[in-house]
């Protein structure tokens, strides 16, 4: 698989940067978990100017909160997405690219509009059958368990971008 014509990363929360489990606390708020793994994948490919966006059905603010740990910008967080495909193009045109530049993650049957017309459509091992169909690439992790990490790292080491440089992590996060 080629990899060297992504120039962003782009993907869904539950079952992809989670494990896809919720839990709902007593004020509705719904809270999930992340794997550090993955958030530092994401950190590597920011520092290394990777525009990254996150396209999700979800709507708690926890996401958005998250994510900009990770480094992701805030307006580049689409929450309660009903349609992925519009917020898909709505990135790839703020950041002046060809959805053929962006590698995208997804795991359920709303992420399939995506995965077509994106670069390259990533699902964790655990994905809906018909996402696996349509995938260019299966990870070997689950979602939440390593799959952003084990992707985003092979794209950046295939650019000869794997390289952590801790002024820059510093500053930035």
């Amino acid at each position: 698989m080629d990899l060297s014509g992504i120039r962003a990363f782009a993907f869904d929360i539950d079952g992809v940067a989670t494990d896809g489990s919720i839990l709902c606390n007593s004020d509705g708020d719904l809270l999930r978990t992340y794997d550090a793994k993955d958030g530092f994948a994401i950190r590597m490919a920011v520092m290394n100017g990777y525009p990254v966006a996150v396209i999700t059905g979800g709507s708690s603010e926890s996401i958005r909160k998250r994510m900009i740990t990770s480094g992701v910008k805030a307006d580049d967080v689409f929450l309660h997405c009903r349609d992925k495909r519009e917020q898909f193009l709505i990135f790839c045109e703020k950041y002046s690219l060809s959805p053929s530049e962006v590698m995208y993650f997804g795991d359920d049957v709303p992420d399939i509009c995506v995965m077509q017309e994106c670069g390259c459509g990533v699902c964790p091992s655990d994905a809906a059958e018909e996402v696996k169909l349509i995938a260019d690439w299966v990870s070997d992790y689950p979602g939440g368990k390593g799959c952003l990490r084990n992707s985003i790292e092979t794209v950046l080491r295939a650019q000869g971008k794997w390289t952590f440089d801790s002024v820059s992590y510093k500053k930035l996060f």
